[in-house]
């Protein structure tokens, strides 16, 4: 799998819960009529959200994105539907190519060569980074939705 093909999977991915989680949203709070769509794509869209920011700071670092570019990728997935947007602009950019720097070129940080030791044995740290997506959702789940302010 090449950088574009990954990260324009994650941005479609992250796009496509975010759309299911607004329709829930609608259903819950403006037909009144079921909250089952928030709470299904609710979690799925976190936990793809969070896969998304791992794709970007992959894409990032590999290809070599500056420290405010590697922010606006992160910050796309914030706003509803933005990350295809984000990684469109990015590929006309150049910012995502068709190869794994780190495959072909010796790591000169420590960022570079955790995710150069990635795509070199990318079942591995799929794994790894699944496991961490999960224990890091899970941490979040336990904590629960932020408080809601009922003053005025």
């Amino acid at each position: 799998m090449t950088p574009r093909s990954f990260y324009r999977f994650a941005a479609l991915a992250e796009a496509v819960t975010w759309s299911l989680l607004l329709a829930g949203m609608f259903a819950k709070y403006v037909t009144k009529t079921t909250d089952l769509g928030v709470t299904v794509a609710g979690g799925l869209h976190g936990f793809v959200f969070l896969l998304f920011c791992v794709a970007t700071v992959l894409v990032a670092v590999d290809q070599r994105w500056s420290f405010a570019r590697i922010l606006f990728g992160l910050a796309a997935a914030i706003p509803p539907l933005a990350t295809v947007p984000f990684e469109r602009w990015a590929v006309r950019r150049g910012l995502v190519g068709e190869r794994w720097r780190l495959r072909d070129e010796a790591p000169v940080s420590v960022p570079e060569r955790v995710v150069g030791y990635a795509v070199t044995r990318p079942i591995w740290a799929t794994v790894v980074v699944g496991a961490a997506v999960i224990v890091v959702f899970g941490a979040l789940l336990a904590l629960g939705p932020p408080p809601v302010d009922a003053g005025g």
